[in-house]
């Protein structure tokens, strides 16, 4: 199943965009008086289309490694999103975009993939935003990145972002007893700061909360953060012999993930997993895995 395309028009671009351009319009919408006019708008209606995107190979390995994922010739499920990421970077950044890109907060993403993607399939790229929407703490908005091969849609992205507007609202707190129980650790990874640095590199999102202890602290971090799409791609990697050739994959990133830090990993046969705290168990990820049939 693929996501609803919403009316809108194709841009095609002559190759993938830099993403300098892209973080330095960003902050320029910093400024005082700067962009606010339009932020209280609608998603822009076009959609950002390269065609034939070619996988460098040295890229993908260095991806493979950063993420854990073993040397092959098919894609791992969280490389297209890497590959559409400046495309996404663009679209955000643009003037006309009613939501400024810094301080965003990648909330969910979905993932399907449709059959394995051999690395040397060039893929036509496009990436559009869809349901601005309001949210207890602001506004939420989807990010939709598409990998086609011809006309076969061969891998699909949706990236939810949320926009703190709001303080968090008042909720009752959950005696220890409320808490579903989780299962045993099937794995302790210890995450040291490199995974920032590494991740950004092989990726292009260099937002500084996940490289610089400074940025992350004027965003309300004590130290650097993991990225969210690490995380998942670091237990899909350590699923990757069991998943199926077609499904959907799911995430919530529920609590930021502090760099350095050790997790623990939990998944079941019933295709569930997570990243937890080891000592307080609360989750910085949980996921499911639902194969697709037919």
């Amino acid at each position: 199943m693929t996501e609803p395309v919403e009316a809108v028009r194709d841009v095609e671009l002559p190759g993938v965009p830099p993403t300098g351009p892209s973080y330095r319009q960003a902050a320029i919408g910093l400024a005082p008086g700067i962009g606010s006019a339009r932020r209280a708008g609608r998603l822009p209606d076009v959609r950002l289309v390269v065609r034939g995107v070619t996988v460098g190979r040295d890229h993908l390995a260095a991806y493979d490694r950063v993420c854990g994922f073993g040397l092959a010739d098919v894609l791992p499920p969280t490389y297209p999103h890497v590959l559409a990421f400046p495309l996404a970077l663009r679209l955000m950044s643009a003037p006309e975009f009613p939501v400024p890109l810094v301080g965003l907060v990648h909330v969910a993403n979905r993932i399907t993939v449709h059959r394995p993607l051999d690395a040397a399939e060039p893929l036509d790229l496009s990436v559009h935003a869809v349901a601005l929407r309001p949210h207890d703490r602001g506004r939420q908005f989807d990010v939709v990145c598409t990998a086609s091969v011809g006309t076969e849609v061969v891998w699909q992205g949706v990236s939810t972002y949320l926009r703190r507007e709001r303080p968090a609202p008042e909720r009752a707190r959950r005696e220890p007893a409320d808490r579903p129980e989780t299962p045993a650790p099937t794995a302790r990874w210890r995450v040291g700061t490199e995974v920032g640095r590494g991740y950004a590199r092989v990726s292009g999102d260099h937002n500084p909360i996940h490289t610089s202890r400074l940025a992350a602290r004027l965003f309300g971090f004590p130290r650097p953060i993991a990225h969210g799409m690490w995380s998942k791609a670091r237990c899909l990697a350590a699923l990757e012999n069991r998943l199926p050739e077609a499904y959907v994959v799911n995430v919530v990133f529920r609590r930021p993930l502090p760099l350095p830090a050790t997790v623990a990993f939990r998944a079941t046969p019933a295709w569930s997993f997570g990243l937890h705290d080891p000592r307080s168990d609360q989750p910085h990820l949980l996921g499911t895995v639902t194969p697709i049939h037919g």
